[in-house]
């Protein structure tokens, strides 16, 4: 599956985008040693409420992240709102109310050991952050672990860059692009589109136009959007 929306530059879901970003952001804090005492690993969750699919307020902001001991999970928390939460608020210029409930900063407590030694089994975890954290449906297959020539992987890369080419072009607002693969077969035996009522064509008009456009070839795939160079380095903790 791939999937792609207008209600961000990216393409991608408003919720999805401002967590990944809270993240980011954090990340960046912790490398420019702007919160010193922030240590590797992390998670957000953001929830948004949406008026006829269009993200019209922050409802909830959920941030895990290791800190040293020395400090408190009050002053973690205070310094990541001021120093990362507000300024990204502020930039979507959506309602954001902070309260107890809103805003909640590792909730189980002090955080102060993250990675491997806290959590083990992360491989295949997480294929729904990976994603569109579950606004669009995912195949099931995990992406860590495989090369491209796993169709879990890279089919998924494929439609997501279908998905993301007919929202840009303005043929649909959403779009959900369904690709199925047999074993032993060079091309998709299916190719599907669900566009919620939101395309400026048919829905059949537009699967003819992504089989007529885009090589879903395994083959294809991994030369076009060059997939044998993998990129460690700049997705690193």
């Amino acid at each position: 599956f791939g999937y792609a929306t207008n209600e961000t530059p990216s393409y991608m879901p408003f919720p999805i985008t401002m967590a990944h970003k809270i993240i980011r952001n954090i990340d960046e804090a912790r490398l420019q040693k702007r919160i010193s005492f922030l240590r590797p690993d992390g998670k957000s969750q953001v929830t948004i409420r949406y008026e006829d699919w269009k993200p019209v307020a922050i409802e909830k902001i959920v941030v895990a992240v290791p800190h040293d001991p020395k400090y408190t999970n009050e002053e973690v928390a205070e310094n990541i709102y001021n120093e990362i939460i507000e300024p990204l608020v502020d930039s979507y210029q959506l309602p954001y109310e902070r309260t107890k409930e809103s805003y909640i900063v590792n909730g189980t407590g002090v955080w102060t050991h993250g990675g491997p030694d806290s959590d083990t089994g992360l491989t295949g975890r997480k294929i729904i952050v990976d994603t569109y954290g579950g606004m669009g449906r995912h195949g099931g297959g995990a992406f860590s672990g495989k090369d491209p020539s796993k169709v879990d992987r890279s089919a998924s890369y494929a439609a997501r860059h279908v998905a993301k080419n007919l929202v840009a072009a303005g043929v649909a607002e959403r779009i959900e692009v369904q690709v199925a693969y047999v074993i032993g077969h060079t091309e998709p035996v299916s190719i599907m589109v669900e566009t919620f009522g939101t395309a400026k064509i048919t829905e059949t008009q537009i699967t003819e136009i992504v089989e007529k456009i885009f090589d879903l070839s395994p083959r294809s795939i991994i030369q076009r959007l060059d997939l044998l160079k993998p990129r460690y380095q700049s997705t690193a903790a």
